[in-house]
C-alpha cells in the first residue's frame, strides 16, 4: 500500500445551508492525507489506532480506509478518480473508481461515531456519494441537485454525520449513476456495534464484497456503459475468478460474510459444504425468529446480505453465483451450439479466415478451455483456473473457501490446496456394472384425448440466433 499528499484548490458553494459544502481554503491544509492502493490484493484487516475498538473486516481484493482522529471526528479523505484495476492476472480494465482502485476502499466505523469524509473529484464530470442505508440529515444524503450541489472536477466537498445504527452498507454516486456505476465507482462500509448486541455475535473471520458487472469488449479496456442486462464480465469486488482471492479460514471460526449487489440483476450466492444464515441486510440486523439454514440466497439489486456459519468441514468449497452464465468470463451469447455435430477440422479453417470465429465444441463447453484458441490481448480466458486435479472450468464469481485445522487465528494467507485423507476423494471404478435404472415410460395422462391426428406430429424447434424477437 502507498500513499501521497495531493493538492487541490477549493472554491465556497454559495448557499450555506448545503450540508455537502465545499471545502474552504483555511481548511484545505488540515485535510486528511488520501491513501492509494494500486495492487488488488486483499490486504489485512486494519486494526483500530484509536477511537471505539472492534473487530475488523477483510475486503476481499481490497482494503480499509485508514481515518485520523480530529478532536473526536473520524476524518477520511476519498478521491474519485480513473483508475487501472487488474480484474484478473494478465487482463486490466481502464475504470473509475476511487483511491486508487475500484471499488473503493471500505469505510469502518463504530456505532455512535461521528464521521467527517472529504469527497475530491478528479473525475472529468461532475460526482456525488450517497451513503447507502445509512440514517442522517437529509442534506448529506448525497443526491447531487436534490440534497447538494454536484461535485465539479477539482472540487472537495465534505459530508459529515453520525453513524447511528450497526450493519452492513455501501457508497456510491448519485450523478450521472449510469455511467459512474458501469465505470466501478462504488465502495463498501461497515458500521461495528458499539457495544454487545442481542442480534449481532462475534466472528472470528469477517468478510466483505461487492457484486458488480462490466461489458468490456474481447481486447479493449473501457466498459461499454450503455448496456443494461447482457454484460460479459461478472465480478466481485472488480476482480473475475481466477483472479478472485480464496477465503481462507481456520476449522470452527465462526465466519461472516457480507455481500452488496450493485449488477443489474440478481445473484444467488451459493456456499459449498456448510448451511448458513442470514442474520442482517442493509436494513440492520435479521431477528433471531426470522432466521432459518440455508445454503443459497438471493441478493436482490441493490441490497446487501450478511451470511454467517459455523466453518466446520475441512476443504476447499466453492464459493459461487448460482446463474451458471455468470461463472463464466468475456462470455458471448450469440454463439452456435453444435453439440452432437462432428466439426473437426471445419473451426480451425473458418478461424483461419474470421479470426474471431467461435463455437461451442461437439461435447459441449468444455472442449473451449482445451483448444487453447488464440484471444486478443488483455482478454480473460471464458473459462480458467487450474485446481489440483485438473481445469476448474470457471470464471466470474467464483472463488473457495478454505478451511483448515492448522491455519493460525487471524492468519489470512492462502494454505494452499486441501490434503484429503485418504479414500476421500471421488474415483474411477473399474469393478462390474449392473444395468442402470434409466427413465422408460412418459407416464399416463388425466383423460383421453377426444380426437386423435392420423399421425404423431414431431415437433421442431429452432433456436433463436439472436436476442430479437423474444
Amino acid at each position: 500500500m502507498s500513499s501521497r499528499r495531493e493538492f487541490f484548490k477549493f472554491a465556497g458553494v454559495a448557499g450555506g445551508a448545503v450540508a455537502a459544502s465545499a471545502v474552504s481554503r483555511v481548511t484545505m491544509a488540515a485535510l486528511p492525507e488520501p491513501m492509494i492502493q494500486i495492487r488488488p490484493d486483499t490486504m489485512a484487516p486494519l486494526m483500530p489506532a484509536n477511537g471505539q475498538p472492534y473487530s475488523p473486516v477483510v475486503t476481499l481484493n481490497g482494503w480499509t480506509l485508514p481515518w485520523r482522529m480530529n478532536q473526536g471526528i473520524k476524518e477520511f479523505h476519498l478521491v474519485a478518480e480513473p483508475v487501472v484495476r487488474e480484474m484478473a492476472p494478465g487482463f486490466k480494465a481502464h475504470l473509475w473508481g476511487y483511491n486508487g482502485q475500484s471499488p473503493g476502499p471500505t469505510i469502518e466505523v463504530v456505532e455512535g461515531d461521528r464521521v467527517r469524509v472529504f469527497v475530491t473529484n478528479k473525475l472529468p464530470e461532475h460526482t456525488s456519494v450517497h451513503w447507502h442505508g445509512q440514517r442522517l440529515p437529509n442534506g448529506m444524503d448525497g443526491v447531487a441537485g436534490l440534497t447538494q450541489p454536484a461535485i465539479q472536477p477539482g472540487k472537495t466537498f465534505v459530508y459529515e454525520f453520525v453513524a447511528r445504527r450497526p450493519g452492513t452498507f455501501m457508497y456510491h454516486p448519485h450523478a450521472d449513476e449510469m455511467t459512474q456505476m458501469a465505470m466501478g465507482m462504488m465502495g463498501f462500509w461497515v458500521t461495528h456495534p458499539r457495544a454487545r448486541h442481542p442480534l449481532i455475535d462475534a466472528v472470528q473471520r469477517d468478510f466483505c464484497f461487492l457484486l458488480n458487472a462490466y461489458d468490456i469488449d474481447p481486447g479493449s479496456y473501457t466498459p461499454k456503459t450503455m448496456t443494461m442486462l447482457d454484460f460479459n464480465l461478472w465480478s466481485w469486488n472488480s476482480r473475475i475468478f481466477p483472479g478472485i482471492d480464496s477465503l481462507n479460514v481456520r476449522l470452527k471460526d465462526k465466519v461472516r460474510i457480507r455481500i452488496g449487489n450493485l449488477t443489474m440483476t440478481n445473484h444467488p450466492i451459493h456456499v459449498h459444504g456448510h448451511e448458513f444464515t442470514v442474520t442482517g441486510t442493509d436494513g440492520g440486523p435479521t431477528p433471531a425468529s426470522a432466521r432459518w439454514p440455508e445454503v443459497t440466497t438471493d441478493i436482490a439489486v441493490g441490497q446487501m446480505r450478511q451470511i454467517e456459519f459455523l466453518a466446520d468441514e475441512e476443504g476447499d468449497w466453492a464459493f459461487h453465483c448460482h446463474k451458471s452464465h455468470h461463472t463464466m468470463n468475456a462470455m458471448g451469447h450469440n454463439v452456435p451450439t453444435l453439440i452432437g455435430v462432428d466439426h473437426r477440422g471445419v473451426a480451425k479453417k473458418i478461424n483461419n479466415l474470421i479470426p474471431d470465429y467461435m463455437v461451442m465444441g461437439e461435447r459441449g463447453m468444455a472442449d473451449m478451455a482445451e483448444m487453447e484458441m488464440p484471444i486478443p490481448d488483455n482478454t480473460a480466458p471464458m473459462m480458467t483456473g487450474q485446481g489440483p486435479f485438473g481445469s476448474v472450468e470457471m470464471g466470474g464469481m467464483f472463488s473457495v473457501i478454505k478451511v483448515r485445522r492448522d491455519q493460525p487465528p487471524g492468519d489470512y494467507k492462502d494454505p494452499g490446496w486441501f490434503k484429503h485423507p485418504d479414500g476421500t476423494v471421488a474415483h474411477e471404478y473399474a469393478g462390474p456394472l449392473s444395468e442402470p435404472a434409466r427413465f422408460k415410460s412418459e407416464g399416463g395422462q388425466s383423460m383421453q384425448r377426444a380426437v386423435m391426428p392420423a399421425t404423431p406430429t414431431e415437433v421442431q424447434v429452432r433456436k433463436p440466433a439472436s436476442h430479437s424477437g423474444h
